[in-house]
């Protein structure tokens, strides 16, 4: 626990078994009190090795996406009580360490949400970015900055923390199952007001580092970009996207006004 916050920890994952244990090592256990990992109907021992470390594991009966992982992650996480919730990707990308610091600033009230961000300071392309994902990375979140009138060093981080309250908030169920939910989230909470904060993010971009292939990262870089627009389109009251809507589909039933 972080002042008296139960600290749960979700691993959002796929084929992740030559990644997971060392992932799970380098966490420190001193603050964490849950570990849940839902498998995406992996084709490895992703879901044995997971069972091995003692990680509560939710398995998906058939490969449902990014976004619906992330969805089962974040409800299961609550159900079992969860006051932060912190995504680490399994594949050993981001810097597990990080945890306990992106809780601190969470429990200590300061922010609603923790992001990663491998942009700031120079971590990004020497720890192996690719440098097209790189420089997509920055123009996409130029863009963003523009139509959500925020500073962020990046949108694109799967590095995040969240208190209880931004999931029972956002109306997360009206979002993709796909990889552009992440951006459909970060636009949501700003959108409803949260104060979001970052970190600076080592990075290790490797074989067994979880990626998409270029016709998908079209797809979701497309998928940025219409979210940026459903975004300030329903800010000027124009049109009144579900995915910001106050009486959009939560994960669990409605949470107090805001």
């Amino acid at each position: 626990m972080i002042q008296g916050k139960k600290i749960t920890v979700v691993f959002p994952a796929y084929n992740a078994e030559r990644t997971l244990e060392k992932t799970w090592l380098a966490l420190d256990k001193t603050v964490i009190d849950d570990f849940i990992l839902v498998d995406d109907c992996s084709q490895d021992r992703t879901v044995e090795i997971a069972r091995s470390l003692g990680l509560h594991v939710i398995c998906h009966d058939r490969n449902r996406g990014y976004g619906a992982n992330q969805k089962s992650c974040y409800r299961t996480a609550m159900e079992r009580q969860a006051d932060i919730i912190i995504m680490v990707h399994p594949d050993y990308q981001y810097a597990p360490e990080l945890v306990p610091a992106m809780g601190w600033l969470i429990a200590s009230g300061l922010f609603d949400v923790v992001l990663g961000s491998r942009i700031l300071g120079t971590g990004a392309l020497e720890g192996g970015m690719p440098r097209y994902k790189y420089v997509a990375n920055r123009f996409l979140t130029a863009f963003q900055n523009i139509l959500l009138s925020q500073k962020l060093s990046e949108y694109h981080t799967g590095y995040r923390a969240f208190s209880r309250r931004v999931l029972e908030t956002l109306p997360l169920e009206e979002n993709s199952n796909d990889f552009v939910f992440d951006n459909q989230m970060l636009a949501q909470a700003i959108y409803f007001g949260f104060r979001i904060g970052e970190v600076t993010c080592p990075t290790r971009y490797t074989a067994e580092s979880s990626s998409i292939n270029f016709s998908r990262a079209i797809q979701y870089g497309l998928g940025v970009l219409q979210t940026s627009f459903q975004y300030r389109l329903s800010k000027l009251g124009w049109h009144r996207s579900c995915i910001f809507s106050s009486t959009g589909k939560r994960l669990l039933a409605a949470p107090e006004q805001i």
